[in-house]
């Protein structure tokens, strides 16, 4: 930097004017516009020791001048919705954004319930910010609001401790910034338990200046060994502070004279070699403690931790602890490779979000190594570490994290079954959704639930969009199997009759139909139709493949007269060939439809669906002229159908059909409506052109799901 930021707030103001002449442009700005802030000198003073934080870890002029300027912004008594100055670049509005949106989590802490888990404010926060330089700007500010918090009364000074303990602490752990984690954690257990605080403190001070000329004394001793011992090595004492001390003072149980990592140093060599000749040295130096021994080298820790760890009794038999790694190991376990904070914390994680925590911690090591590098790594942040989850909020803002995609009826299952087996309904940030509405990171839900939990079959059809998780639909599933053989079957039998209603194929048979799905028997078919395990559109597919012909030959057959032009092998035509054909437009056969041709007079053969009731009324009158034909092997064309749909006369709804259409592939040829205003209903008739049965049924299973769509389904008879 070309100017210290901290000493911008001691000097007068001629000479602050000539300092913030000399800054980069950027802050020079933000610093011009922050002036206000010297009628508020504590506000001042904490924004310069932001700023000095910011400093020593290297951080680039954008963030510096970010946190200026939402500082100024907050002096001001600003508030949500208040725009940034429009001269703003992208990525200042970004990382202001950012701070903003830091702030609704800071406000969620508060409101929580008491008992509530905390890992899920830390996701919605990594979630939402960003960029990950604001993770910077709001550990350093937190630490220079908890320097200044002695003055503070204690109610607000005991939460802001409690939010740095829950929030910043574990994630300046997780980054690996060791000196604002040991500040951050030590300065808010002060204010939450001052006594134990006060007492850990004088224990260590009344052995300080005996306990460093103690580590020397072993520096010393050790790094003499080693030498003789032709190890090349770097030794370091390893500081204690209060809060850690405290914490494995009570995950052990011991008292503080017990704790053998009160005097402790650190090894680092060159090689895994070199490590255990280093232990054999260390063992040969002094007396090692039974028991107190771990090799994360050869047994390295489910987190990947690799060091050796061992008790020595040192000079005048007081207990050191010695770790002994490699500088690669060392490095690794700082960089997050280890996932250091993983065991620390006694948490694990996902390996998305663990995959931006790595990236988070890298760009942190990178700082001062080039501006490319650093550009490189926020690119890669913004773009391979896409967020693939979102991060929910109920309405006592406990926060639930589920798979990109879901629905608010997701989320009430999520929250736990008999809510979501009640659910009837749901609000996302105070307005009423449908289920299968799906929330952004950041969204309050609220669930609205009946008495009776009710759940419907319909939330297991796929199409349907309700439920999008595996674990929600198994939890339905789990319900609808407790009922009783008999209503699963009446229930699979009424969706199948549905689907083949819809599809206009009634007279299907489809009684040896399970074993196409290797079911035993056709109740075991119905049973899985009912609990979601197959769905309705598989069955009729499945039925389509079943009932058409075999090929016998094969023979080009020309384009019929109203259709368009029919490629060379659209069909096999029993006994004959080189005749037009042409598709009926009584029955509108598709691919896959059992069909069966009719020598007409003059035009060739007309292609009718094998149940059409026009070609059942020409054949009693005329058989010879009925032949057997079946599809070809490709059917590179668009084909006409006809279909209703039957609803409610709603806004929209018209609308709401064709985007569905459109949104299926398929293409409207014709379409009619009329109402019935008796029964405040409308009837749509559309024309189709789709690629084959597959299509049209995913495109009536779009078209049912619709609200206040009562039907829709194939016209078997025409338009």
């Amino acid at each position: 930097m070309k100017a210290s930021a901290v000493l911008l707030q001691n000097l007068e103001p001629a000479q602050r004017q000539a300092a913030i002449a000399a800054l980069p442009r950027e802050l020079a700005q933000a610093f011009d516009t922050a002036l206000p802030l010297q009628a508020q000198p504590l506000r001042q003073r904490q924004t310069g020791q932001t700023l000095a934080i910011l400093e020593q870890l290297g951080c680039d002029e954008e963030t510096l001048a970010a946190a200026v300027r939402f500082d100024t912004w907050q002096a001001a008594g600003s508030e949500r919705g208040t725009p940034w100055p429009a001269e703003l670049s992208a990525t200042q509005r970004r990382l202001l954004d950012g701070q903003l949106a830091a702030e609704r989590v800071w406000t969620l802490h508060a409101e929580r319930s008491p008992g509530s888990g905390v890992e899920g404010l830390r996701r919605l926060l990594l979630a939402i910010i960003g960029d990950l330089r604001v993770v910077f700007i709001l550990l350093a500010r937190q630490l220079a609001r908890l320097r200044a918090a002695g003055s503070l009364p204690e109610a607000e000074r005991r939460a802001l401790a409690a939010l740095c303990v829950d929030i910043h602490a574990p994630l300046a752990n997780r980054l690996g910034i060791g000196q604002l984690k040991w500040e951050l954690e030590d300065l808010a257990f002060s204010f939450l338990q001052p006594a134990t605080y006060r007492r850990i403190a004088r224990l260590l001070d009344e052995g300080r200046a005996e306990r460093e000329a103690f580590i020397k004394r072993c520096l010393s001793e050790l790094g003499r060994a080693l030498d003789k011992a032709g190890i090349r090595a770097d030794l370091a004492g390893r500081p204690k502070h209060v809060y850690s001390i405290w914490r494995k003072m009570q995950r052990k149980g011991l008292e503080f004279s017990e704790l053998f990592d009160i005097r402790a140093v650190r090894v680092l060599v060159d090689d895994i070699p070199a490590c255990y000749a280093a232990l054999g040295v260390v063992h040969g130096v002094w007396m090692h403690v039974p028991k107190e021994f771990d090799d994360y080298i050869a047994r390295p820790k489910g987190n990947g931790y690799r060091s050796l760890h061992t008790a020595v009794a040192g000079p005048l038999g007081k207990t050191l602890e010695v770790q002994i790694r490699t500088h690669e190991m060392h490095q690794a376990n700082e960089l997050g490779v280890a996932s250091h904070w993983r065991y620390k914390e006694g948490g694990g994680g996902d390996a998305a979000f663990e995959a931006k925590i790595a990236w988070m911690r890298k760009l942190l090591e990178a700082r001062g190594d080039g501006e490319g590098d650093d550009a490189a790594l926020l690119a890669g942040f913004r773009t391979e570490l896409l967020e693939d989850r979102v991060y929910l909020l109920t309405p006592r803002g406990d926060v639930f994290d589920l798979p990109a995609g879901a629905s608010v009826l997701d989320f009430a299952y999520h929250v736990h079954t008999d809510v979501g087996h009640r659910c009837r309904g749901a609000k996302v940030n105070g307005r009423i959704v449908p289920l299968g509405f799906q929330p952004q990171t950041g969204d309050r839900i609220e669930i609205l639930t009946a008495k009776q939990a009710e759940p419907r079959r319909d939330w297991l059809s796929a199409q349907s969009g309700y439920l999008n998780t595996h674990r929600a639909r198994e939890k339905v599933r789990a319900w609808f199997r407790r009922t009783d053989l008999a209503t699963n079957l009446a229930a699979g039998q009424a969706i199948l009759d549905r689907e083949l209603r819809r599809v206009g194929m009634l007279q299907a048979g489809v009684e040896d139909l399970h074993t196409r799905f290797n079911l035993k028997s056709h109740e075991d078919l119905l049973v899985a139709l009912a609990l979601g395990e197959t769905s309705a559109g598989q069955v009729a597919r499945v039925l389509h493949e079943s009932l058409a012909p075999t090929p016998a030959s094969a023979a080009p057959a020309s384009a019929g007269p109203t259709q368009p032009p029919l490629p060379t092998d659209a069909f096999c035509i029993e006994g004959v060939g080189n005749l037009l054909s042409s598709l009926a437009g009584c029955c509108q056969p598709l691919p896959g439809d059992p069909v069966r041709g009719y020598i007409t007079r003059g035009r060739g053969i007309s292609v009718h669906r094998a149940d059409c009731k026009a070609l059942s009324r020409l054949t009693q009158r005329e058989p010879d002229r009925v032949i057997e034909v079946s599809w070809g092997a490709r059917n590179a064309r668009s084909y006409l159908v006809d279909v209703l749909v039957r609803g409610y006369d709603r806004k929209d709804l018209l609308k709401d059909v064709g985007s569905a259409i459109a949104n299926a592939g398929a293409h409207v040829a014709a379409s009619a409506t009329r109402s019935l205003p008796k029964s405040a209903e409308v009837d749509m008739r559309f024309s189709l052109r789709v690629r084959d049965f597959g299509q049209l049924s995913d495109l009536l299973v779009r078209l049912d799901a619709l609200p206040g769509v009562l039907e829709a389904r194939r016209l078997a008879d025409g338009f």
